[in-house]
């Protein structure tokens, strides 16, 4: 393994975006998205489902109160389960002194918070930190003695506590806290919360491992793995490597703790034992065994993302081969077009090899966001373009589909082929919603949205002491600091619609480094301008040497309108193709084409070998900048009722121009089909 090519994400206060399209997304999620996000947290979003976040958190925190003003130490009721979405039996009489929601709905405000820490760092508001230390305190008014943090527990009972790790998300719990907690340190320099995480991390080091008397356990959904690696960079305290390596190391060795604890629980609880779905839990063998990505897409890619992170920070070769075998798995053979994954509602689960619909794909707004952050830490140990490329496409089309243009509402799935009514009358389709909703009771999407769009330039850029990557075009400007001085990248762009990059040079004296930049998969013919030579390795061009004030590069990165195909085997699309230019996935919309999208067909002849029979025009119908395609096809005549078999012949079809818009932009216009792949 090579440490010298690790890096590490570029501190957010060094990077100022000023682009059309990413400043857009970041000041959407500053001024609208963070703070609705916060009433729905605190059930103030009319005709939303309710959070209960906010509220199991007060109701913990009179909990703790209570016990404190007794002078007792604090000790439960005896444990109740109350199901895995406890609701209320008459939602608009709820009782105040029970918890409500989902059992990790903890993490809710945990992801919020997150996403507030990366909106400070660059706009500082005091309104919105004087709202956000508010809520910390609330949810660190919860906290046990001990250190323990998790509404569900402390209300229903603390003597069930890490009796399901499989099932019952407290190390996911913790994961977010910490994650929410270091964001909001970074930002702001206040600890509270932070310490609070640091309890509830030892309360949980001190319960876990392979001494005598600590459980061998690991979380049931990850997170903690890469959340208590971070915790570790910021605090230094080796125990949190440690605990992150040791839940990665201990998952699938057998016993296997899942299936001992199924059998401790259905003996305590009086019942049969229960088959445990081992795949789904990414458990089946011991990570560094394992091949195929299978089982739950977000737990899975959360998972690699922390195996990749600790590959890097202790050099495990073995891990970091592990890593490379699941991303291959993925990207190989189970990866949308669009950037996400996770094709099998059942489960929410990654399907076979190549099994891939368009209707009833899955395809978890978080599943996308977690792909980002497993190519984000891949690019950190080794930078390749294929990793940049993957983040890329997953970013400006699955991850911007989750989230509507105002900020308002939100897909928890992201199919490719949508027809509203087959959608409400199928059961088969239930999980597919046809417009966005204004939240979720499992709202584990939007806060993701929000956390990683307000951080997209610690995913565009990393750095070592002598080199900084750039692996997504923002505009803007970045200040890299070097042995030998300070340097300002002012970087002229208009990505995704253009791919004339500039980049202009600032220092006060020259400053010698490395500058590198992702040569993106999508284009065929990239072009690198410098005044110094230009060395390429694994897809990325490399600049080194003496840096002076004014110097420029320019990066030419043409785009041409492509059509794809699928694999062959992935039989959902064959004789299909799909539409990108540059990173943006297109797709045809009822608004623009009218309805049964499928009697449309591109013509391939026309369509060019480069796309020369498409026209690209601007677009401005979505309240910023985009572009629409118009490409060359036919529309098959609407038969009328009657046989529903007949002899073959050739259909009738007339000419006409299919029109296709980004796929993140679609159903911002109301209700309507929408169709990624064509017929041809």
């Amino acid at each position: 393994m090579d440490v010298t090519r690790f890096t590490h994400p570029i501190d957010l206060r060094a990077v100022s975006i000023t682009d059309p399209f990413w400043q857009r997304e970041t000041e959407l999620v500053r001024r609208e998205v963070i703070p609705y996000q916060w009433d729905a947290l605190n059930d103030r979003v009319p005709g939303a489902e309710k959070s209960w976040c906010m509220h199991n958190f007060r109701l913990a925190g009179r909990i703790m109160a209570q016990s404190r003003q007794q002078g007792a130490q604090y000790k439960s009721q005896a444990y109740t389960y109350r199901g895995y979405n406890a609701l209320p039996d008459d939602p608009a009489h709820p009782d105040e002194d029970k918890f409500y929601g989902f059992l990790f709905q903890d993490t809710d405000f945990s992801k919020w918070i997150e996403a507030v820490g990366y909106s400070l760092i660059q706009h500082p508001d005091e309104a919105l930190e004087a709202t956000a230390d508010e809520a910390i305190d609330v949810v660190c008014a919860a906290q046990t003695p001990e250190g323990y943090l998790d509404t569900y527990y402390i209300i229903n009972g603390m003597d069930g506590v890490f009796q399901n790790l499989r099932d019952h998300h407290e190390l996911y719990c913790l994961g977010h806290l910490i994650e929410g907690a270091v964001s909001y340190y970074q930002a702001t320099g206040k600890d509270k919360l932070l310490r609070a995480a640091c309890r509830f991390a030892d309360y949980v080091a001190d319960f876990f491992g392979t001494a005598d008397g600590q459980c061998k356990g690991y979380p049931g959904h990850e997170i903690a793995e890469m959340a208590l690696v971070r915790l570790y960079e910021v605090t230094k305290d080796e125990k949190y490597l440690r605990l992150s390596r040791f839940f990665i190391n201990e998952r699938g060795q057998e016993p296997n703790y899942f299936v001992e604890e199924e059998r401790r629980n259905a003996e305590r609880e009086h019942r049969p034992v229960r088959s445990v779905n081992l795949a789904y839990h990414q458990a089946v063998k011991p990570v560094r065994e394992q091949n195929e990505a299978m089982g739950h897409a977000v737990r899975a890619v959360y998972l690699y993302s922390g195996m990749a992170d600790v590959a890097r920070m202790t050099g495990d070769d073995s891990l970091k081969s592990a890593c490379e075998r699941l991303w291959r798995s993925i990207v190989q053979e189970k990866l949308y077009i669009t950037g996400g994954i996770g094709a099998t509602q059942i489960g929410e689960a990654f399907s076979y090899a190549y099994d891939l619909p368009n209707d009833t794909a899955y395809s978890e707004t978080c599943a996308a966001i977690g792909l980002a952050f497993f190519a984000r830490r891949m690019l950190q140990m080794s930078p390749q373009r294929e990793y940049g490329d993957v983040m890329e496409l997953a970013l400006y089309n699955t991850v911007l589909s989750g989230m509507a243009l105002d900020g308002k509402s939100f897909f928890y799935v992201n199919p490719l082929s949508v027809v509203p009514s087959a959608c409400h009358a199928d059961s088969r389709l239930q999980h597919v919603k046809t417009v966005r909703q204004k939240w979720f009771g499992c709202a584990c999407c939007p806060p993701n949205i929000a956390r990683i769009v307000s951080s997209i330039a610690a995913y565009a850029f990393t750095e070592n002491e002598d080199t900084l990557l750039t692996h997504l075009y923002l505009g803007g400007s970045i200040r890299k600091t070097f042995p030998t001085g300070t340097l300002t990248l002012s970087i002229a762009s208009d990505m995704p619609w253009d791919g004339h990059i500039t980049v202009t040079l600032h220092a006060d004296s020259p400053v010698s480094g490395t500058l590198g930049f992702r040569l993106p998969g999508w284009c065929p013919n990239p072009n690198v301008t410098a005044d110094k030579p230009v060395r390429v390795a694994d897809g990325y061009a490399y600049l080194s040497g003496d840096w002076h004030d004014g110097e420029t590069i320019v990066l030419d990165f043409p785009m041409p309108v492509r059509l794809n195909r699928a694999s062959n085997r992935v039989r959902e699309d064959m004789r299909q193709v799909a539409v990108t230019r540059g990173p943006v996935t297109f797709c045809a919309e009822q608004a623009d084409n009218g309805e049964n999208l499928h009697l449309l067909r591109v013509n391939a002849e026309k369509f060019g070998k480069d796309g020369e029979g498409v026209q690209v025009l601007p677009d401005s119908r979505f309240g910023h900048r985009t572009v629409k395609l118009l490409v060359p096809g036919f529309r098959q005549q609407e038969e009328a009722e009657g046989a529903l078999y007949a002899a073959y012949q050739s259909a009738e079809e007339s000419p006409c121009q299919i029109e296709l818009i980004p796929y993140y932009a679609w159903c911002n216009r109301g209700e309507g089909e929408m169709r990624v792949w064509l017929n041809v």
